[in-house]
């Protein structure tokens, strides 16, 4: 009887970890589904450039789970029922069921409205592929003149409005900032990005918050209206409310709540991992949704669950958030290096060394998810317990 390992998504958390579980455990022992809504990689940090028109290759989930044992099902899950260790699907085949006995939860996250009237229904974002190509068919329909507001001057909306910027030089473009722009950046780091925003040509609106928007503009908390032919919508993320329905423990965000090893602390049976998991770094801090939390949370998530199903110690992997990548177009980009307590350190790279970093990181991101297994090892681990299906943990 072997052990059921389901994971929810196929994004950067969830690719790398189901390639790290069927890379360490027996096949003998285990079986692993990943569930995932889209039969390709998004490679969700190049959206904008997608958007904006570039061509990008994306990878086939099935060629990249051949040969790993790993069992992939195209469909979108729309339920968790932990009680009874099952997941509710529903794809081309209509609605299903799968049962798990172990299940890691990393299902991303999508634009957060915040409620904000007319974003659902005029604004575009780059969250996801769908609607980054919806966007990319209104930008390739400007033409010269055309305006375009980003609204957020987090890490997306700075890449975006940069990207647009550079790809689109026809185009007017300018970003909406609730704050100062670059505020938590260092000194020396704000003045590059501004000189970069400069050099491009963006528009900023500083101390600007959108309270809604319409199909030809933008109307700031003070009753500003900035004329925008496109709205491109990037002021947070928020997590789907599956997690939530389900009973197990979520944050205010609706983020499970996980322990020090991604556990969810209301079901044992249940991890999670990327954007979803609201798991506390070693700051105390919860970690912020990124990439790079994507890293740490799916390799201590796959750590856990394979020490617990081979009867080992659970090792603890790094939670420290080393700092902020940010693209500024092909050429230019900014690496922001922050301290324990997640506030920036005066020193920065900038310029196209930056660039180049920021490349191979994505590069590599790229490849890693190409060879989930890095190499099917020759010696892999076999299960200490095997599951009943009654719930109760039996010696193999």
């Amino acid at each position: 009887m072997k052990h059921r390992i389901v994971v929810l998504g196929a994004g950067y958390a969830g690719a790398f970890a189901a390639g790290n579980l069927a890379r360490r455990l027996s096949p003998a022992d285990t079986e692993i589904t990943v569930v995932n809504a889209v039969p390709d990689f998004v490679e969700r940090m190049r959206l904008h450039q997608l958007a904006v028109g570039q061509e990008l290759a994306f990878r086939r989930l099935a060629d990249v789970f051949a040969g790993t044992g790993v069992r992939l099902c195209l469909a979108r899950v729309t339920g968790v029922d932990p009680e009874r260790r099952t997941v509710a699907v529903t794809g081309e085949d209509g609605d299903g069921e799968l049962a798990y006995d172990t299940l890691l939860y990393a299902l991303g996250s999508s634009v957060a409205h915040h409620g904000v009237p007319g974003v659902a229904e005029y604004a575009f974002d780059v969250t996801g592929r769908s609607s980054a190509l919806r966007l990319r068919e209104r930008l390739a329909g400007l033409g010269e003149g055309g305006t375009v507001l980003v609204v957020g001057e987090g890490l997306t909306g700075i890449e975006t409005a940069t990207e647009f910027a550079e790809s689109r030089p026809d185009l007017s473009v300018a970003l909406a900032a609730r704050g100062e722009l670059g505020a938590w950046l260092s000194p020396k780091a704000r003045r590059h990005l501004r000189h970069a925003f400069d050099r491009l040509g963006v528009t900023v609106h500083e101390h600007t918050g959108i309270e809604a928007v319409e199909a030809t503009r933008a109307i700031a908390a003070d009753g500003t209206s900035i004329h925008a032919d496109v709205t491109v919508w990037s002021a947070g993320f928020a997590v789907h409310p599956i997690a939530a329905a389900s009973g197990l423990e979520v944050a205010e965000t609706g983020q499970i709540v996980v322990d020090r090893t991604m556990r969810s602390v209301s079901h044992p049976d249940v991890y999670a991992a990327g954007d979803c998991a609201y798991a506390i770094g070693e700051n105390g801090r919860a970690l912020p949704m990124s990439c790079a939390s994507a890293g740490f949370t799916n390799m201590q998530a796959t750590a856990a669950i394979i020490a617990r199903l081979t009867g080992s110690d659970v090792p603890t992997t790094g939670l420290k958030y080393h700092g902020n990548h940010i693209s500024l177009g092909r050429r230019d980009a900014i690496f922001q290096m922050v301290d324990g307590e997640a506030r920036s350190k005066s020193w920065y790279l900038g310029g196209r060394t930056a660039a180049r970093l920021k490349s191979g990181v994505l590069n590599g991101a790229g490849w890693g998810i190409a060879h989930p297994t890095f190499g099917m090892p020759k010696r892999k681990r076999r299960l200490a317990t095997v599951p009943d299906r009654a719930g109760v943990r039996v010696a193999a």
